[in-house]
């Protein structure tokens, strides 16, 4: 068993507004808890990794396909693998949650 204390985690600022924080993974799937600020935009991407994540705190927007979807806190949601999405926070408080990514993912580097 390994145990990852999200204290121990440096968060990385994939865009402006967005940090990311890899937690615990195995050979299979990853945790990733990400911090998205008002006003911040994770832009249109896609991986072939499936993604399900919970919203703990917040509101996010995502845009899939041109249209958009509300995720508040207490929703969870799943991508498929390569379905391109975007997300941005339009709400006055930072959004904060967790996504599962299966395979592991890294932390991405949108700013390519």
């Amino acid at each position: 068993m390994e145990i990852v204390p999200e204290s121990d985690v440096e968060a990385t600022e994939a865009v402006d507004g967005t940090h990311l924080k890899l937690l615990a993974g195995g050979s299979e799937m990853n945790v990733q808890q990400f911090r998205i600020e008002p006003g911040a935009t994770v832009p249109e991407h896609s991986h072939p990794n499936e993604q399900t994540g919970y919203i703990i705190d917040g509101s996010l927007t995502f845009i899939v396909d041109g249209e958009t979807h509300v995720v508040e806190a207490g929703d969870s949601y799943v991508f498929a693998g390569g379905e391109p999405h975007g997300a941005e926070n339009r709400g006055d408080v930072p959004v904060v949650g967790l996504d599962i990514f299966s395979p592991p993912r890294d932390d991405p580097d949108w700013q390519e």
